[in-house]
């Protein structure tokens, strides 16, 4: 016998909320999440009408979802923003350059403006020739560090005055095991903020309307509205430490699906001891970037290829800041130990 929608009663229902359990109907299921959504933007304040935000736009599920439901919702509730689109070409043959395709056409199905900046104009790097130095291993830690950096220098060049960014539950909750198996107190602190702009006037404030959605639902919510987007994972990240975590996750999830939002409310919810030191915050000696050390992880990374010692940024070598900051040659012993890590 046919399931009624348990919100309308008078549909069949197409579809089971992983979130909640209900019952739904395809029209009442769009009003939920899209309400859900809302509520989020609105308890968290997170915009101010007459703000220019930027939507970090990668055409996969969840960038293309948060388009798709910001430019309903600031229609529906009249936010009065003005939304724009912006992508990051990492130089990623056979992925990237196909996923900025649909970026592309989501730019004309949205009628939104799109900016994209490239990892070789800003580092004069493309993922592509890392990969050939560094190898498969830590690919993803240069990826992530120069991404994050990529999306603020062209949310400055747009000059908005938020980034939002679709990471939604089963990121954080990631984000939160893999700091907690890590040890990184640091980021366990703020990784589930919904809002960060611990940065100073000169970094932009991004925020995450998609913090409490779940994935699947992301995915239903794609599918059954026809949504144009890519799918494809990226080849360079079979090897991520976040695999490992999101694998662990998906098996509490089947589980018990309430795990996601148990994890990431716990890291909601963590106090840190007084007693416990915490890195300052501070700015890159280099470019002025966030940081709390002399040279930014960017900086760090991006010297170490330049000098053909791609290790340098993978480990701690805090210590050689300093002489990287005032252009030092590195010691014949400093380079063998560095030729040493293992990747």
């Amino acid at each position: 016998m046919p399931i009624q929608c348990s919100k309308c009663t008078e549909q069949r229902a197409v579809l089971k909320r992983p979130k909640t359990g209900q019952s739904l109907c395809k029209e009442c299921f769009f009003i939920v999440f899209e309400e859900e959504i809302h509520h989020t933007i609105v308890s968290a304040q997170l915009f101010k009408p007459g703000e220019t935000v930027a939507i970090g736009a990668s055409g996969g599920k969840d960038s293309t979802v948060l388009a798709h439901v910001m430019k309903v919702l600031n229609e529906r509730y009249k936010y009065g923003l003005n939304l724009m689109l912006l992508s990051v070409d990492e130089g990623i043959t056979g992925y990237r350059d196909d996923s900025l395709e649909t970026v592309k056409r989501n730019q004309e199905q949205y009628d939104l403006p799109l900016k994209i900046v490239s990892y070789e104009e800003l580092y004069g790097w493309t993922m592509d020739a890392i990969v050939k130095q560094v190898g498969m291993k830590n690919n993803c830690t240069f990826c992530g560090v120069f991404r994050r950096q990529a999306l603020d220098r062209g949310a400055k060049l747009l000059n908005v005055d938020k980034i939002c960014t679709g990471h939604n539950a089963d990121d954080l909750a990631e984000t939160v095991l893999m700091n907690v198996l890590r040890g990184d107190i640091a980021r366990l602190r703020r990784c589930t903020s919904i809002s960060t702009s611990s940065g100073g006037e000169d970094v932009l404030p991004r925020c995450k309307p998609l913090k409490y959605a779940y994935e699947k639902e992301i995915v239903l919510y794609a599918y059954f509205k026809k949504l144009d987007y890519f799918s494809t994972e990226c080849i360079y990240s079979p090897n991520a430490y976040r695999g490992h975590a999101r694998a662990f996750l998906k098996d509490l999830e089947s589980v018990r699906p309430s795990a996601i939002m148990a994890v990431l409310h716990s890291g909601e919810n963590l106090s840190i001891k007084e007693s416990v030191k915490m890195p300052v915050q501070g700015t890159c000696g280099r470019c002025g970037y966030i940081s709390s050390q002399a040279l930014c992880k960017a900086c760090v990374l991006l010297e170490g290829l330049n000098r053909g010692l791609p290790k340098l940024g993978i480990g701690k070598h805090h210590r050689l800041h300093e002489k990287l900051l005032s252009q030092q040659p590195l010691s014949n012993a400093e380079e063998r130990k560095l030729k040493a890590v293992d990747f």
